[in-house]
């Protein structure tokens, strides 16, 4: 078991959460974008809200007025280093930031 967990494909990247009422986004970017969906759909189920800079607009309007959206996904090479692929997700966190205008973003 813990060696199927080892040799699992390590698929990170860049992902935004959002509010479906006032269109707003939080981009982020995560080394497990699974592990990521996971704890937003259990947040979702169990009224909790998924990231401090949501928590006013999730207490208004409600985990079901979010969603979750994968933007970019980014497998990790075996060749690569830790620091490398992290490195290589911020990279990509960056290029997508500059799609969006800052209004239609949590600061």
């Amino acid at each position: 078991m813990i060696v199927k967990y080892k040799e699992r494909k390590i698929i990170g990247g860049v992902y935004a959460i959002k509010n479906g009422v006032t269109g707003r986004s939080l981009l982020i970017s995560a080394q497990d974008l699974q592990g990521s969906k996971n704890r937003f759909e259990f947040a979702q189920k169990t009224g909790g809200c998924v990231h401090p800079r949501l928590k006013d607009d999730w207490e208004v309007y409600g985990g079901k007025a979010f969603s979750l959206e994968i933007l970019e996904e980014l497998e990790k090479m075996e060749t690569q280093t830790p620091d490398e692929f992290i490195e290589d997700i911020k990279v990509l966190a960056e290029l997508w930031l500059e799609k969006y205008d800052p209004v239609e973003l949590y600061g």
